[in-house]
């Protein structure tokens, strides 16, 4: 099986945007691909120092993606700072990197136009997920169109080590997750905690009767665009299709129907994700373990690496 890996920044608690956006996709591809799906608690430190909201965002992190179907048995779900490799061979990759070349990332370009005090990890990260991405000899990495310059850099940094130090790397490709819906927010704009107009993927059924009670609606009468297009995540066209001209212009009852399709949605990945943290040892458990895994392999590609660079002597 070709290896995939992704990457999920720990930043507090997903919507129902980031799951048929993302996290839907990695647990269908979990029997495709060799997925190897880790926490980037390092990257997350270019947007925070809390070292208590970090640990609780990983663990969360942990408890999301297990509750709605990663199965470790498949797929390697890991914590990045468990590879310490990745940070030697960043400072590798850093070493053949021109600034030039890497003010090109967009991160540094919107962190450049925002007039931020834009910090070296932020400047330099595109390598730090190079090195995720190489260390794992990994064939495919799933981004969205908007993503695919992290593959570029990966990209990138493997033909130049390969050139200047022998063949090391395979060069990954992007896997654009096609069909990926765009999942509108309560406001009509796309689904973003940015925006705050989320509705949580666990939330409490009072949260998504509240949320989706305050959808934005025109008032012209007929289908509420905003409610039917995020309706269709739930139910078929021809449903809707039935449901939507029984009810038109009933704009309350169409919303008290998308908020009960939610909920019956929601509810059985909330009662996991409440049962998984019952037993928190277990799912630290499971990371430790996977973490393990995740740093032997990278521990093989990093004894080729030493030899291709000249350091190891012994």
């Amino acid at each position: 099986m070709k290896i995939l890996l992704s990457g999920v920044k720990p930043t507090g608690r997903p919507h129902i945007g980031n799951y048929f956006g993302a996290m839907k996709q990695f647990v269908d591809l979990q029997n495709e691909y060799d997925s190897r799906i880790f926490i980037a608690d390092l990257h997350a430190f270019t947007t925070t120092t809390d070292a208590k909201q970090i640990r609780e965002d990983i663990i969360g992190v942990a408890l999301d993606y297990l509750a709605i179907g990663l199965d470790p048995k498949k797929c390697l779900i890991f914590k990045q700072s468990d590879v310490p490799q990745v940070t030697e061979l960043c400072w590798l990759f850093d070493c053949i990197t021109t600034m030039p070349y890497l003010m090109r990332a967009h991160s540094f370009k919107d962190a450049e136009a925002k007039n931020k005090d834009i910090s070296v990890g932020t400047f330099n990260y595109p390598m730090l997920m190079a090195a995720d991405i190489l260390i794992q000899d990994s064939n495919v990495v799933p981004v969205g169109q908007d993503q695919k310059q992290h593959v570029e850099f990966a990209r990138d940094t493997a033909e130049k080590f390969n050139r200047i130090f022998g063949e090391t790397f395979i060069l990954p490709e992007s896997l654009i997750l096609e069909n990926v819906a765009v999942v509108p927010g309560i406001d009509g704009q796309k689904m973003s905690k940015s925006y705050n107009n989320t509705i949580s993927l666990f939330a409490t059924d009072e949260e998504i009767q509240k949320a989706v009670m305050g959808i934005v609606t025109d008032s012209s009468g007929g289908i509420p665009k905003n409610v039917y297009a995020m309706h269709s995540l739930f139910k078929t066209k021809e449903e809707l299709d039935q449901i939507y001209s029984e009810n038109e212009g009933k704009y309350k009852v169409l919303k008290d129907l998308l908020a009960e399709d939610i909920k019956t949605f929601i509810r059985p990945l909330r009662e996991k994700r409440a049962e998984l943290e019952k037993d928190l040892p277990n799912v630290l458990q499971i990371l430790k373990e996977n973490g393990e895994k995740a740093r032997a392999i990278a521990e093989i590609k990093m004894k080729e690496i030493r030899e291709k660079i000249g350091v190891s002597l012994y």
